[in-house]
């Protein structure tokens, strides 16, 4: 009879067989976890290999990810799309078995994990997706989705701030359905932690509001077991506590840090077989532990009773089960398009100044009703950020809502929306002032790097902040956020381009958007129905020139007025430019070449101005063009005698056009 040591073995033996193969990786983790694995996985688990994306799965979390291979040993032993030769790849040119868990390479990865901390948070917006839908599409006798959200993690996912902003919140919502194994195994990469983490950390989940389960002896599978179960009943978040030896086996390396990053080598690896009773090759699985790992037949039962749970759901609320097919799917209304146009003519007729974030709040105002996949909220910035809308309702322990409260926790916010948008079915977006998005940065890189489509919203865009100084202005971090490969930043002049960005962002599959936002008043910009069109290019001609062009102005945001004023400037002196809005490069960047020449011509000076670091500006200028920008932090002054004082001027744009010239 196979015994959970037996199934645990199989995961300490692929783990360090495959490391020893690829001669790096970390083998410590997956082998002093193997048992709580087994506990979770060989039991308790809902899931389907066959279908990794069944609806009604539970989510789990590998957040100290450094430990791949219990991952993916997981998924290969269960019966998921992942063989033994992907395992014998871990960590090779185009496998799918990279160093880290990466979204969308190996089938049953939920998220992308790596940077510690942002997998737990990643889970905490899974399992607040589960409440939320639940909340909004569950009835009496149909209890569609109704499922856990489990994660492991470790002493340094802890130790990272984000780990407190997320579990905070989690608390605070009462996420019942999230249930936490604490990897306490006291080693880190620089070995004992006693040195530098003394946190009592039973103690601070308490804190939280969660259930803590401590001191379970993390190599006794029963016994992680039994903690489980007392988790499914708690009624919060339950933190359990599971005291490991880090490289558990190994004779020689076990509980050292010598375990944690790297290959155990050909002779411990040896020892630890004879240690551990594993007198099988390297990746041999005997058929008795293979078939007891196997979940396929479990998992397709589990699929197919739910499946004709939803087909009664089906007839007594078809059009709830339509909806909820196409919140999964992620497709938009069917008559989304012919609504953005409408609503687009709408605010073109208005032509109203106001402030772009302004027009944000209206824009989403004008697309919730649509979209009620949207989820907004705020970090603790609601009425500057203008993310509210007339509908909004906050989430709540006691109910689901549209609108979540984050408090001060930008990173927090960043990486819970991941998740969400991760687990389907949701839309979030999420607003800060711009300058905070430094502390977000992490989670918007991480949500570019996997393709997924989260909407970061972030207001006050530049000196035009004003009077709370340079703390608060910011300077480089529009150029920086480009710079993110695949990631759609806007920095919208009016009110047309704010709607565009909006509709183009949640138009996105599989592109996250920043979508930046003034604090000040900004003038409309009269604009035909093929500049209207335009905009979503990226970048047009928003004022063509009255004769022979001399040379291009290129705008974003507060500045495109200034540029418009700076071409009437030059037109009365004789000189004729065309100003091109251009509010998102991203875009822009990704039209065929006959369009971009159409807009910026070839072998004409150009001048780029905008309230930001000017070097960003240079691939559209050349080295003989000119930016009118701003390379140092910014003042505390009213934002008029801030934009004169860093040269935001008609005379200053005339000037730079007539040196280029």
């Amino acid at each position: 009879m196979v015994s959970r040591t037996d199934l645990a073995n199989a995961i300490r033996a692929l783990a360090m067989d495959a490391v020893q193969q690829a001669n790096s990786g970390h083998p410590g983790m997956p082998m002093g976890m193997a048992d709580i694995a087994v506990a979770l996985w060989h039991g308790e688990l809902k899931h389907n290999p066959a279908n990794p994306k069944w609806p009604n799965r539970d989510r789990f979390v590998l957040s100290n990810g450094h430990g791949s291979m219990l991952l993916y040993s997981l998924l290969h032993l269960t019966g998921y799309d992942l063989s033994i030769d992907d395992l014998k790849q871990f960590r090779q040119l185009h496998s799918r078995t990279p160093g880290h868990p990466e979204y969308g390479y190996a089938p049953g990865v939920e998220t992308t994990t790596g940077p510690l901390g942002q997998g737990i948070a990643n889970a905490v917006g899974m399992a607040l997706a589960e409440k939320m839908l639940a909340a909004e599409f569950n009835r009496d006798g149909f209890d569609l989705i109704n499922h856990h959200t489990y994660v492991f993690l470790g002493d340094g996912c802890l130790m990272e701030g984000i780990s407190h902003e997320a579990c905070s919140l989690a608390g605070t919502l009462g996420l019942d359905k999230l249930v936490v194994f604490y990897d306490d195994n006291g080693i880190s990469i620089d070995g004992h932690v006693e040195g530098w983490f003394t946190d009592n950390t039973p103690q601070r989940f308490a804190a939280y509001g969660w259930h803590v389960i401590p001191k379970v002896d993390g190599h006794d599978a029963d016994a992680v077991s039994r903690a489980i179960a007392e988790a499914k009943t708690a009624g919060k978040p339950t933190l359990i506590c599971c005291q490991t030896v880090i490289g558990k086996g190994s004779p020689n390396k076990q509980g050292t840090h010598d375990s944690h990053g790297a290959p155990l080598g050909a002779d411990e690896i040896a020892a630890t077989r004879a240690a551990i009773g594993w007198p099988h090759a390297a990746f041999d699985i005997p058929a008795p532990i293979a078939e007891a790992w196997n979940a396929r037949a479990k998992g397709e039962a589990l699929e197919a009773e739910w499946n004709q749970r939803f087909a009664a759901y089906q007839q007594a609320h078809p059009q709830l089960a339509a909806e909820l097919s196409r919140r999964l799917s992620g497709e938009l209304p069917a008559d989304f398009a012919q609504y953005a146009a409408e609503q687009l003519q709408a605010v073109d007729s208005k032509a109203e100044t106001i402030a772009t974030r302004k027009a944000s709040q209206n824009a989403i105002q004008a697309l919730a009703p649509k979209l009620p996949e949207l989820i907004g909220g705020s970090a603790d910035l609601a009425g500057s950020n203008l993310t509210l809308w007339k509908g909004a309702s906050g989430v709540s322990k006691e109910a689901g809502g549209n609108y979540i409260y984050y408090g001060v926790r930008e990173f927090g916010m960043a990486a819970i929306m991941n998740g969400m948008t991760l687990y389907g079915g949701f839309r979030p977006f999420g607003g800060t002032f711009l300058m905070f998005s430094e502390y977000a940065r992490n989670a918007l890189r991480m949500a570019a790097l996997m393709k997924i489509n989260p909407i970061f919203v972030f207001t006050h865009d530049s000196i035009g902040l004003g009077e709370d100084g340079p703390t608060h202005q910011p300077v480089e971090q529009t150029a920086t956020l480009r710079m993110i490969p695949n990631m759609d930043v806007w920095r919208p002049a009016d009110t047309a381009e704010a709607l565009v960005a909006w509709q183009v962002a949640v138009e996105h599959r599989n592109t996250p958007s920043c979508l930046i936002f003034s604090r000040q008043n900004l003038a409309y910009q009269p604009k035909d129905a093929q500049q209207l069109a335009d905009i979503r290019k990226g970048g047009y001609v928003l004022k063509a020139e009255a004769g022979e062009l001399k040379a291009v102005l290129i705008a974003t945001g507060s500045e495109v007025d200034l540029a418009v004023k700076a071409q009437a400037a030059l037109a009365e002196q004789g000189i004729h430019v065309r100003v091109v809005s251009m509010p998102s490069p991203f875009l822009f960047d990704r039209q065929d070449s006959a369009y971009q020449q159409s807009v910026l011509p070839r072998h004409t000076p150009r001048v780029a101005i905008e309230a930001g670091v000017s070097d960003y500006w240079r691939k559209y200028v050349g080295l003989h063009g000119a930016v009118v920008g701003i390379d140092t932090f910014g003042e505390s002054a009213p934002a008029p005698a801030l934009f004169k004082q860093f040269g935001f001027t008609v005379d200053n744009v005339v000037a730079q056009v007539k040196a280029v010239l």
